[in-house]
């Protein structure tokens, strides 16, 4: 059944029906998944800081929301979250203000 909205809320029952059409590939996503955010040579907050700024340039909503938990659950506080999603939005317009150089090359040549 469709949702209302844009995006449908995440649910067990999509995410079996998701990982039975390609359970192999599920399970190496989720072991490759696990092993990324484990501690490290960087701590799992710090991982999931820049994981909530990623998700933020990649816009995808599940992964702001579910990033954003983990951060707080592995101590990150309300104003770590919001730096990070600010060095997110600089890196994201840095982009753009980066790029101007080929419109500049361009209208040059």
């Amino acid at each position: 059944m469709k949702e209302d909205h844009l995006y449908p809320n995440g649910s067990r029952e999509l995410a079996e029906r998701r990982n039975a059409l390609a359970p192999e590939v599920a399970e190496a996503f989720r072991s490759f998944s696990k092993a990324v955010f484990k501690e490290g040579a960087l701590p799992e907050k710090t991982k999931q800081l820049i994981a909530v700024a990623v998700a933020h340039v990649t816009q995808c909503p599940y992964c702001i929301r579910s990033h954003t938990t983990q951060a707080v659950r592995k101590g990150a506080s309300q104003e770590e979250i919001m730096e990070a999603i600010w060095v997110a939005a600089e890196m994201r317009a840095g982009g753009a203000v980066a790029h101007a150089n080929l419109a500049l090359d361009e209208m040059h040549s």
